[in-house]
């Protein structure tokens, strides 16, 4: 990993959505809400004149606008292999991340490697096209109403220089022998795709070569040598249409951007996004089988600062009007890591995805399911994946950090809460994303792969109030959802179970019953004609809420 380059106050404030407003609230006199059912215990009405004391305020004005939600964090989400989207289990489980979180594009490894069978040479050497299996696997993704982000990679066998070879599906990672084919079998695949769907579907596509070439186990080249297949990549694909975006270099560590950016400048070749990934682990890229163990960083802004100085190096670039798109990010750089399956998780990603704020375009997270076999298949439900979604389909906290956020409304309200979002729906519901993240790992003391796999009572911290004014007058619902520890938390299900090495049906739909993501309480209210209506709720070490006022 890069050593952490500090962020300036300015560069702060230009590029973290959390503080980029000074707006003062009034205080309002609160009012008394009428209740039309009993009012939970982790929920409190106030019909006081005076508001009780909390640790924590969440003030808002139903007409205070900050602007259009940005929802770069459900633009993109990962997945291991194009070999494992032919899967049924995969196909459903993307159905469902795509309707309840919201993804729109899915980006992952292998499109050309040789479990896909794109490319072959007859004796002679003369390459064979086939995209039998891409077809499949494309019009599946976009029969759901998602969109491929294409990540070019990795090398066929036979047009690879060398035998180097990553993951357990052996993924070629040497340059081509020849880049003359490898320019041939891009502009082929592109031409393929265009004619399969249109020039205006694949417009909206984006073609990313490589993935991590700034490291030796992914990419056997030199940078020069990476530069030259983004070349040849590039205009292989714009050879098909100009319109069509390319971009790279999918770097680990934030690496190469001033780089990347320099020599497509120096050489005039097009560069339409950067992309390259980032995780809030310590040290270290990869490691398939977490026998080296990981820490998760105690730095407050690990990936974010990431992402924040990508922005600034595109800013400070000869090309500063860039999309940027990180490509891969997560606690954790491995499959093998407890925290993916862990509660706090949940609060992790609403965290880091907030302080990363307008600095970049997608944050695509690795991945949405388990489903994923860089170490081969895995031999227990719950084993650190990378996944949204474990092997059995149960839901992990993780999941519901995206699709809380996929609930919000089209319009955000400013607010000086950093850790909640608060947005109104065309329809004038309103909804209050609010969440804690405590980073409770005792630091080098201990791997997360014993930390995270205990189970982890979460401490009391405090109230938090929050204040809504301006509200149009009427009856609501009020829909209370939650993700925290033994609440929409898989993990501490199947720790109760005594962890299981297997799982009976059984244990799986009463693992997956108990931690559905229903709502916890829902209640009708009244506001009155003065719009003010306040809540209190008691928050705990990593708790994620989600409030929503749903016009009757």
């Amino acid at each position: 990993m890069r050593a952490p380059v500090d962020i300036t106050q300015a560069e702060h404030h230009r590029y973290s959505d959390r503080e980029n407003t000074n707006m003062h609230l009034t205080t309002c006199r609160l009012l008394a809400v009428t209740l039309c059912c009993l009012v939970a215990a982790t929920v409190s009405v106030h019909a006081q004149t005076k508001p009780p004391s909390a640790d924590r305020v969440i003030a808002v004005d139903y007409n205070v606008v900050r602007g259009p939600l940005n929802t770069m964090f459900n633009t993109c989400v990962g997945a291991g292999r194009a070999n494992e989207g032919l899967r049924a289990d995969w196909q459903q489980q993307l159905a469902r991340a795509h309707t309840d979180c919201g993804f729109r594009y899915i980006r992952f490894h292998g499109l050309l490697a040789d479990d896909m069978g794109i490319y072959f040479e007859d004796a002679k050497g003369n390459p064979i096209y086939n995209f039998q299996y891409m077809d499949v696997l494309f019009d599946y993704i976009l029969s759901i109403g998602m969109k491929p982000f294409v990540e070019l990679g990795f090398m066929p066998n036979a047009l690879a220089s060398g035998t180097k070879t990553i993951f357990w599906w052996r993924g070629n990672v040497t340059p081509p022998k020849d880049y003359t084919k490898w320019a041939a079998l891009v502009r082929a695949l592109t031409q393929h795709v265009t004619d399969r769907y249109g020039v205006e579907e694949v417009k909206s596509w984006y073609f990313e070569v490589w993935n991590e070439p700034n490291l030796d186990i992914f990419w056997a080249g030199t940078q020069q040598e990476y530069f030259t297949l983004y070349r040849h990549s590039t205009e292989a694909i714009k050879s098909v249409n100009r319109a069509y975006r390319v971009g790279g270099p999918a770097t680990a560590g934030a690496a190469w951007v001033p780089e990347m950016i320099a020599f497509a400048h120096t050489t005039r070749l097009p560069l339409d996004f950067v992309s390259t990934h980032s995780y809030g682990v310590k040290a270290g890229y990869v490691d398939e089988y977490g026998q080296n163990g990981t820490v998760l960083d105690k730095d407050h802004w690990s990936v974010s600062r990431d992402i924040l100085r990508s922005r600034a190096e595109i800013t400070a670039s000869p090309m500063p009007d860039l999309e940027l798109h990180y490509t891969e990010w997560s606690s954790s750089y491995t499959p093998a890591d407890p925290i993916h399956d862990s509660y706090h998780e949940a609060a992790y990603i609403l965290d880091r995805i907030r302080k990363a704020g307008t600095a970049v375009q997608s944050m695509s997270y690795w991945t949405f399911t388990d489903i994923f076999e860089e170490p081969g298949p895995r031999t227990t439900p719950f084993h650190g994946g990378f996944g949204l979604i474990n092997y059995q389909g149960i839901n992990k906290p993780a999941f519901y950090a995206f699709a809380f956020m996929n609930k919000l409304g089209g319009t955000e309200l400013a607010t000086t809460d950093s850790t909640s979002w608060v947005t109104r729906s065309a329809d004038g519901g309103v909804q209050v994303l609010l969440w804690d993240f405590t980073n409770t790992h005792p630091g080098d003391s201990v791997n997360d792969q014993v930390y995270y796999l205990r189970d982890l009572p979460a401490k009391p911290k405090g109230k938090v109030r929050i204040e809504l004014t301006g509200v149009p007058a009427g009856t609501y619902t009020l829909e209370l959802s939650q993700i925290g520890y033994r609440v929409n938390d898989a993990y501490s299900t199947y720790l109760s179970m005594g962890r299981p090495a297997q799982l009976t049906r059984a244990q799986v739909e009463t693992i997956k019953a108990m931690n559905d993501g229903s709502p916890v309480k829902r209640e009708l209210v009244t506001v009155g004609a003065r719009g003010v209506l306040s809540k209190q709720l008691d928050m705990r070490e990593n708790d994620v809420f989600l409030l929503r006022l749903i016009r009757s």
